[in-house]
């Protein structure tokens, strides 16, 4: 019985590493996606985007906010580091569209 416990413990621990990166990515993605959406609606209000943005994404999040004309698209990205940053990261991104509140000059 030890010989197989020997074998078996690092594959459960390494699927254990798997499901907690993969609930980590997830959960990031969503706040990536949040953070997107608020970027791209206080902008459409003739806010700063990138500052609401930031307050809603996750630490190290990049936000942008583009859109000269009618249309904004806000854009958030930021890197998931399994085990602490000691594995490659996973490269999250976000979008979101919004239109230009009609009273608000581009």
């Amino acid at each position: 019985m030890t010989a197989e416990l020997a074998v078996a413990l690092p594959v459960l621990l390494l699927l254990l590493l798997a499901g907690l990166t993969s609930v980590n990515a997830v959960a990031t993605k969503l706040r990536c996606v949040d953070a997107a959406r608020e970027a791209a609606r206080a902008e459409a209000r003739g806010e700063p985007g990138v500052a609401a943005g930031e307050r809603a994404a996750p630490g190290g999040a990049v936000v942008t906010v583009d859109g000269p004309g009618d249309v904004i698209r806000a854009t958030v990205r930021t890197v998931v580091h399994p085990l602490g940053g000691r594995l490659p990261g996973l490269s999250i991104e976000a979008y979101a569209v919004a239109a230009r509140e009609p009273d608000q000059a581009p």
